[in-house]
């Protein structure tokens, strides 16, 4: 062992401590959201920097709350770049404004925003699962999540509507931007009449593309019956319940949006399979999937890419999983597609696209 005072050893000990002690970030963001904080701060887009006790007028205007516990959470979480923090002689107070990560949390025009998505990571019936992790190694045939709440999370949720709700709406809050930077840079979508949306939950994917590309005269919604029968009207979109396990409707164009994730290799090639019976000749499956880098690297990218991975294992499937291009590529081949493309338009999700 080394000389526990050396350089190397000191900046080890630190290391270890920050990971330990890592539960702080995730919860701090999700208290800032909870109490409206990034809404507080942005009001119109003015994000002036304000003291803790500002905020805490804004949030709770009729008073009440500790300035001090709060500018606790806003220090430590501006240090990992959510906050700027203002320090000047002119006002002894710090201050806090919103930096471009923590504009994320801010609620647009669409009522949309990150803010959902954290929230949803941090529910009572998620965060008891986390303690178990260790049994997705000891025990790979049943999840944690599973271990904990006596059924699987899609059936969970299903029976839980605040939790569907939540989680629509973070789907919605992470997925519109990235639709909006792939209609105004994919042209994959070129020829496509009849677009089925495996797994399309209320339309709204749907809905973004047929305005984007009125050359598609069809678009099918296809979920499960439960989840469609709450769907909204659409112009040009038919919901239509199902299950993508057993068949798929057909059309000369599918795509799918983080839907490959949650499955096993054998599950992923079986929805494949019925995509590429589902589409003609020359038709082609694209899917949006997070896309692991060959190489570990301590990026945000990576980081962001492999958290989202442990996710997966510990909630939703064991065996589902993020994976490779060339996994991807692969799994396509086994269901029968013999041509294979990825683009990359935005840093979480790649397009996928597999010809028939």
């Amino acid at each position: 062992m080394e000389d526990e005072t050396a350089d190397s050893r000191n900046k080890a000990r630190l290391a270890i401590l920050e990971l330990a002690n890592m539960m702080s970030v995730p919860m701090s963001l999700n208290a800032v959201v909870r109490l409206n904080v990034p809404d507080a701060i942005w009001q119109g887009g003015a994000n002036t920097p304000l003291s803790a006790a500002q905020i805490l007028s804004r949030v709770l205007p009729s008073g009440g709350g500790d300035p001090e516990n709060l500018q606790r959470i806003l220090r430590m979480l501006t240090s990992y770049g959510v906050f700027a923090e203002h320090l000047d002689s002119e006002c002894p107070e710090r201050r806090y404004s919103l930096t471009d990560i923590g504009k994320t949390l801010v609620t647009d025009a669409d009522g949309l925003s990150c803010a959902p998505y954290v929230l949803q990571h941090h529910q009572d019936a998620l965060m008891r699962v986390w303690p178990l992790m260790h049994e997705a190694v000891l025990d790979p045939t049943s999840e944690p999540f599973v271990k904990v709440n006596g059924e699987a999370a899609y059936s969970y949720y299903g029976k839980k509507p605040e939790m569907n709700r939540l989680m629509q709406k973070a789907m919605s809050g992470v997925s519109v931007p990235f639709m909006r930077a792939i209609l105004n840079s994919y042209d994959g979508f070129k020829g496509v009449k009849r677009l089925v949306d495996v797994g399309g939950s209320v339309g709204e994917c749907l809905r973004m593309i047929l305005q984007k590309h009125p050359h598609v005269e069809e678009g099918i919604n296809f979920d499960l019956p439960e989840v469609v029968a709450k769907a909204p009207t659409i112009p040009g979109v038919s919901h239509v319940g199902g299950d993508m396990f057993k068949s798929i409707p057909s059309g000369d164009g599918i795509f799918m949006k983080w839907v490959l994730v949650a499955w096993t290799d054998d599950e992923c090639k079986l929805i494949m399979e019925n995509c590429y019976k589902a589409l003609p000749v020359g038709g082609k499956l694209i899917a949006c999937e997070p896309v692991l880098p060959k190489d570990s690297d301590d990026s945000h990218l990576t980081r962001a890419l492999l958290e989202g991975d442990i996710f997966v294992m510990t909630i939703y499937r064991t065996k589902g999983k993020h994976r490779t291009e060339e996994e991807f590529k692969q799994l396509g081949l086994s269901a029968g597609f013999p041509h294979f493309r990825a683009f990359c338009f935005d840093d979480f999700y790649s397009v996928l696209e597999f010809q028939k």
